[in-house]
């Protein structure tokens, strides 16, 4: 355990404050038990999450600071990117909202990169009130891909199921385009390097599944599966990648068959987060994996229905928290553990 002046810094941007993000922050750093494990830090104002406090009747002290430095151990430090009063409008996307949420996911990634903060845990932003000529990306995941060393994973995960995506945020008539036996490789290895370094598996074992209903049957409902997807999985196999499938993904989830495997790479993005969040929800972490810096997300949007009505619940955000922490340290452990190993064979 670190001591109180070193504890993980966990850098928190404050995502759309139309929605229930300073909810889920203020719920969960309530809890005590939280500080002992790392160092909030949010980047957003006082001001702003002084006014979801009192409107949702929060007792959590706020410890408002003008840079990182300034951080307290033991408190909610908020870092003050803004002087002046948000226009707040609860459960409304507005595009002005949208700015200050970018502003602070920017500033957040702009201390990771400098090594500021350890981790970074991002609330959920509105993908719509974001878009600007200065923030063109359709979420957090192909910004990170642009700003952070690596090869960007959008990887749902829990303890006991992993969902990774060859495609993320991609519109569904351009998603049989992409898919390429190249994106299929660089993806499976993008997870499989992942299980390996940030959570301890030796020998990765990952279920890929088909595009096409029932695997396309034989090529008469498509034929993506016979001509990229099995020569991807086949080309992996022959360099002693334990790949497996592909895998029809309607009954894939629903007969168990993912407790077998130690990850499943999806095609596209309602093809693995549909069930991942319905075995998953209010426990799964939204992890980009794949990077040099790490950062998690609950499995939830802005939820603007429940804002501003004391409803949100703060597990998935916790445990988007618990995750970071635990990778963090898995990949210091997998670090030293491979240089160890490097150290002996250059002795040898």
């Amino acid at each position: 355990m670190k001591n109180k002046q070193n504890k993980i810094k966990v850098g928190i941007s404050i995502g759309d404050l139309n929605g229930i993000g300073p909810e889920i922050i203020l719920k969960t750093f309530m809890h005590p038990g939280m500080f002992e494990l790392c160092t909030p830090i949010v980047f957003a104002s006082t001001k702003a999450m002084s006014y979801h406090k009192k409107l949702l009747k929060l007792d959590m002290p706020v410890h408002g600071i003008m840079n990182i430095s300034q951080a307290f151990p033991n408190k909610l430090n908020v870092l003050n990117l803004w002087k002046e009063p948000v226009p707040i409008h609860i459960g409304k996307p507005e595009s002005e909202i949208g700015r200050y949420a970018v502003d602070s996911f920017k500033k957040a990634v702009e201390a990771l990169k400098k090594g500021e903060i350890d981790v970074l845990v991002t609330a959920p932003f509105d993908k719509k009130s974001i878009q600007s000529d200065e923030f063109d990306f359709p979420g957090h995941t192909d910004y990170l891909a642009q700003e952070l060393e690596g090869n960007a994973l959008m990887f749902m995960i829990t303890d006991d199921l992993k969902v990774g995506l060859v495609t993320d945020h991609v519109p569904l008539k351009y998603v049989a385009g992409q898919i390429t036996e190249e994106k299929i490789k660089d993806k499976f290895l993008t997870m499989e390097e992942s299980l390996k370094r940030d959570f301890g598996i030796e020998k990765p074992k990952i279920a890929l599944l088909g595009l096409n209903p029932h695997c396309g049957d034989g090529g008469i409902i498509g034929k993506e599966e016979i001509e990229t997807i099995l020569p991807a999985i086949e080309s992996l196999r022959e360099d002693d990648h334990l790949a497996f499938g592909p895998y029809p993904a309607d009954s894939f989830f629903g007969s168990d068959n993912y407790k077998k495997f130690d990850a499943v790479l999806a095609m596209y993005h309602d093809q693995g987060l549909i069930p991942f969040k319905t075995l998953s929800f209010g426990k799964g972490v939204n992890f980009t994996a794949g990077l040099e810096k790490i950062r998690t997300s609950p499995d939830h949007g802005t939820a603007y229905d429940i804002a501003g009505k004391n409803q949100a619940n703060p597990d998935s955000f916790r445990e988007a928290i618990y995750k970071a922490i635990d990778i963090f340290r898995k990949r210091k452990e997998y670090k030293e553990l491979t240089e160890n190993v490097l150290q002996s064979q250059s002795k040898k």
